[in-house]
């Protein structure tokens, strides 16, 4: 296909301009309605191209025209065999792909470390989830996301029933699980692979950068086209390669979770981010790939700061081996005496530096194809003074997370043996179950072994804690208490200041 043309794009320009009496939504009626306040802010052409689902403009959901056309380039694009536009972000295209592959009371197993949206599949469809904890790293108080494929293996042998395995590759730290291995014993069991790549759109573009997802044998893959690439916010795309996928029930799917007045301007811009990385998108990352290095370079050399930066190990992935994606940049400032929330307002406030994803022990920066030169330079003159400034509590000597010779993580990466533990095990109840249970409130100290009835996530990144269906540990609470406590916010839940929790009614 001709992957210059951009059909979406053209189709709304031309309505955009076109004079024409509106008596349909939205009410600004193409920006005539709008106040001086919204002309300043947006310009009076965003809202001349906010239109619904005019004749010339296609359907979102039974597309045949320009929508359909765009969506095809984009398969092409990205290496699927089909391409759906989403505008209502990752989310509803996670929760899709749960409810296409699994029914109430199905198995599925997820990672311990997925996405809030995940727990929403699972409510939504009634599916039993089988958890797989991650390694977790002791030094950056995370787990670090990818997954043994042997732990899968495992799981699938001990739940010869799960209808599908869902992972989530790359992570928020750009780590990336064996997924071709992963693929190759998924298909054994004839069930599919579900990918939640938000993090992972910009994949295909260049050499550098991790095999994709749909590369390397994934059935489902989920792709947030606004996180790195150029699309508008809550702009994303859902991909489906091979044919143990039920298309017609993943439209239908599709349908429940996704608005039925989607923006134009979010399903354009996607055409606009697919037709910008087809022709020119190994340049641009090129470009970025060369800033995230001169990043890394100058933060490795402060004291006091520890760099945690995936490498492309494409053709041999020793076991261990954190292998992701380069433009992804985290820095603990735990020897600075810091939390990374502090870390986060100090930047933020006082140098102009935005981290994407504070957390206790340190921040996360996204890399893109719109960042500068100049962006760099501000990233390390923030750390340059943020390190003067906190230099008294330097309390150890710099060092990397992994090894720069080997590319094998240090000795103390640990596992969270209280996850672990309950791998492979079936929650006490569903997610569904106790979403729907009667609940009672209980003050904190009181709800240890008892099941919770909500979603328990610290926000940033918005991976649950503690989940519906999930017996409450003391662990669980503590650490929820020491994230909310160095400026983190709990969502889902129904008293955020964490005093009570809801539980299921005995």
């Amino acid at each position: 296909m001709d992957q210059s043309e951009t059909p979406l794009v053209d189709a709304l320009q031309r309505c955009a301009v076109r004079p024409n009496a509106a008596f349909y939504t939205p009410g600004h009626k193409r920006g005539q309605g709008i106040t001086p306040r919204q002309r300043q802010l947006f310009g009076r052409l965003a809202f001349q191209a906010d239109l619904p689902e005019l004749p010339d403009l296609d359907n979102l959901f039974a597309p045949e025209g320009v929508i359909l056309h765009a969506q095809q380039l984009a398969a092409e694009a990205f290496g699927a065999q089909q391409t759906w536009f989403l505008a209502n972000g990752s989310t509803c295209g996670i929760e899709a792909a749960i409810l296409a592959t699994c029914g109430p009371g199905d198995k599925i197993i997820v990672p311990r470390n997925a996405h809030l949206s995940v727990i929403s599949g699972l409510i939504l469809s009634g599916a039993v989830p089988i958890y797989i904890s991650p390694p977790y790293s002791g030094d950056w108080q995370i787990p670090l996301g990818f997954i043994n494929p042997d732990s899968i293996a495992e799981a699938l042998k001990t739940h010869p029933d799960v209808k599908a395995v869902l992972l989530v590759s790359p992570t928020y730290e750009g780590i990336c699980s064996r997924l071709e291995l992963i693929a190759k014993v998924t298909h054994e069991y004839d069930i599919p692979l579900i990918v939640d790549a938000a993090h992972g759109p910009h994949f295909a573009f260049h050499p550098s950068l991790p095999k994709t997802a749909l590369e390397s044998g994934a059935d489902i893959v989920v792709q947030s086209a606004h996180k790195v690439l150029s699309a508008f916010t809550q702009a994303a795309l859902l991909h489906t390669s091979g044919d143990r996928i039920n298309k017609h029930r993943l439209s239908q799917s599709l349908q429940i979770t996704q608005s039925s007045s989607p923006s134009y301007l979010l399903l354009a811009s996607l055409d606009a981010a697919r037709h910008q990385m087809a022709t020119r998108g190994e340049a641009l990352l090129t470009q970025t790939i060369k800033l995230a290095n001169q990043a890394h370079q100058a933060l490795e050399k402060l004291p006091g700061l520890k760099v945690l930066r995936p490498g492309n190990r494409r053709d041999a992935f020793e076991r261990d081996v954190l292998n992701g994606d380069c433009t992804r940049l985290s820095v603990n400032v735990m020897g600075l005496g810091l939390t990374g929330f502090e870390a986060d307002r100090i930047l933020h406030t006082q140098y102009s530096v935005t981290a994407e994803l504070p957390t206790l022990s340190h921040l996360t920066f996204v890399i893109s194809i719109g960042n500068t030169l100049e962006d760099i330079d501000r990233l390390i003159h923030g750390f340059i003074q943020l390190c003067k400034s906190h230099s008294s509590n330097i309390h150890q000597s710099n060092s990397n997370f992994y090894d720069q010779q080997s590319h094998h993580l240090v000795s103390d990466l640990i596992s969270d043996s209280a996850a672990l533990s309950d791998a492979f095990s079936v929650a006490e109840c569903s997610p569904r179950q106790a979403f729907f249970s009667t609940k009672m409130p209980l003050p904190l100290a009181q709800t240890i072994g008892r099941v919770c009835a909500e979603t328990l996530s610290p926000y940033p990144p918005g991976i649950p804690a503690i989940l519906p269906g999930e017996v409450i540990t003391e662990s669980a609470i503590a650490h929820l208490k020491a994230t909310l406590a160095a400026g983190s916010i709990i969502t889902g839940c129904s008293d955020p200041t964490l005093q009570t929790i809801l539980t299921v009614a005995l």
